[in-house]
């Protein structure tokens, strides 16, 4: 059996590779899978440690955050075609106005 330490090693490195997609990419649509490997990362902890304490509870929470993650990539991605539909470009920084 694999020890609980490597699952949240592999959490940790998913989580950091997430993160970093989120602040250095200047693509909209980068940014939202960065958010997905980030949620998929938590996933992976939730279930890895409740399978350490022999609890269903990691997969009920996992269920509910993949809920979660489908609601955002579809609102997220409904809100990108829009925004790119109006200014024809996907960088995030010429989004800082309120107005269109």
């Amino acid at each position: 059996m694999v020890p609980l330490n490597y699952y949240l090693v592999l959490s940790g490195v998913l989580f950091a590779i997430g993160t970093a997609g989120v602040f250095l990419r200047r693509n909209l649509i980068t940014v939202l899978l960065s958010i997905e490997i980030m949620l998929n990362a938590v996933n992976l902890t939730f279930v890895a440690v409740g399978r350490y304490l022999g609890t269903v509870d990691g997969q009920i929470i996992t269920f509910f955050v993949m809920t979660v993650a489908a609601a955002e990539a579809a609102v997220g991605l409904a809100l990108v075609i829009s925004l790119f539909r109006h200014r024809e470009t996907l960088n995030p920084d010429a989004f800082t106005a309120l107005k269109w």
